[in-house]
């Protein structure tokens, strides 16, 4: 919204952003035809300082760019070649930019707000592999180079082709962030690194059948919190922080068909929007469900609340101690994540629809022409889904 009050500025979630239109006679040079900065103020008094600030450094900046486009009198009586002898003003080397350390914290602040721990944890865990690689920078001093070298730096410590792409995603959503923001006309030098995303890449097996109702019925014999968690993911296919963060009034279990809604909420967020969906309640779940709100959770109140202290869901905690319990029961290597590949198997096994797998688990569709209509009913989904109760 563009404010009065404050000349060339707008805001945004009641931050304050500097916004002025590139001259007509000098847009040729700019990607942009707006220079557009965070101020990093909420207060009008300080942004009308820092707005002004930035505007007179542009038309400082702005007239010395028509000085050194200008043509200069008795240039065409100069021999050839003597061009490289005229001077170049500082303003046609000088990058405007902002250190990685900045950077991090400008990407954090803006589009970190709300978002959990690990967010925050991974984007200064993978800034900080390349500063150990790279050394701290300027944005604009980073080459090409230093990006190959980063790679190198990642595949030396061994890291799997999976976690190299992850952290060179992070680090080029920082680089673009803040370059978008604050109009930075440099180019992000990590743009289109090659590697090998497969290496060090095992692939999840899922958890057999016999596994999973043998780990059901030890559920249900231990029957608690955790075995409470452990069958809801088992006959579900639920991503475990979907499972950790579902509130009591997430589950409707007073329906023709018991159910889970799949849904943001303030305990966590969803890998994709794709993700939000109804997931029928049958076998181990419905029985997992029951108990969870038997043992007396309010509507709005997580229905494992050991995984959820601190008014956040906790899916690491809960991966670590659950991988540990189900070790002896599953084939080497499987996880807690293997009873969402397993899920997909028993589903296949009995026929179901690959779209209404896809629905069921809160996968992307493969094409366009799946996201048309409506989907499958929830009654639909119940009666594949009875076909691998155990």
């Amino acid at each position: 919204m563009q404010t009065k009050r404050v000349p060339y500025t707008f805001t945004r979630s009641g931050y304050f952003y500097f916004s002025r239109r590139v001259p007509t006679d000098l847009v040729n040079h700019y990607r942009y035809q707006r220079v557009v900065q965070a101020l990093n103020t909420k207060m009008p008094s300080v942004a009308k300082t820092r707005a002004q600030m930035l505007s007179a450094k542009l038309d400082a900046h702005w007239s010395h760019m028509r000085l050194a486009h200008a043509e200069l009198p008795g240039r065409r009586l100069l021999r050839s070649g003597s061009d490289a002898l005229l001077p170049v003003t500082a303003s046609a080397v000088a990058q405007s930019s902002i250190g990685l350390k900045e950077a991090v914290d400008t990407y954090l602040h803006l589009r970190g707000a709300g978002r959990s721990k690990t967010f925050h944890s991974a984007v200064h865990r993978s800034c900080g592999y390349l500063i150990d690689a790279c050394g701290l920078k300027q944005l604009h001093e980073y080459t090409r180079k230093d990006a190959l070298a980063f790679r190198d730096n990642l595949i030396a410590k061994g890291l799997a082709g999976s976690s190299i792409t992850r952290i060179f995603n992070t680090v080029l959503a920082v680089f673009n962030f803040v370059i978008s923001e604050h109009a930075l006309e440099i180019k992000n030098p990590f743009t289109r690194v090659y590697h090998d995303r497969t290496a060090g890449v095992s692939k999840r097996e899922p958890i057999p059948v016999s596994a999973i109702h043998k780990m059901q019925q030890l559920c249900m014999e231990k029957d608690d919190e955790a075995r409470w968690l452990i069958a809801l993911v088992s006959d579900t296919g639920l991503r475990l922080a979907e499972a950790v963060g579902l509130l009591a009034a997430d589950i409707k279990l007073e329906t023709d068909v018991p159910h889970i809604v799949v849904k943001p909420n303030s305990l966590r967020r969803l890998k994709t929007n794709g993700s939000e969906r109804r997931v029928p309640l049958l076998g181990a779940s419905l029985w997992a469900t029951q108990r969870a709100i038997a043992n007396g959770c309010l509507p709005d109140k997580p229905i494992f609340p050991r995984y959820n202290k601190g008014g956040k869901a906790n899916a690491n905690s809960a991966s670590a101690a659950l991988n540990k319990w189900i070790k002896p029961y599953v084939p080497a290597g499987c996880t807690m994540h293997s009873f969402r590949h397993s899920i997909r198997d028993r589903l296949r096994a009995c026929g179901c629809p690959t779209e209404m797998v896809d629905q069921i688990g809160g996968w992307a569709p493969d094409s366009v022409g799946q996201n048309y209509g409506s989907g499958y009913s929830l009654d639909q989904m119940y009666q594949s889904m009875k076909a691998i109760e155990l």
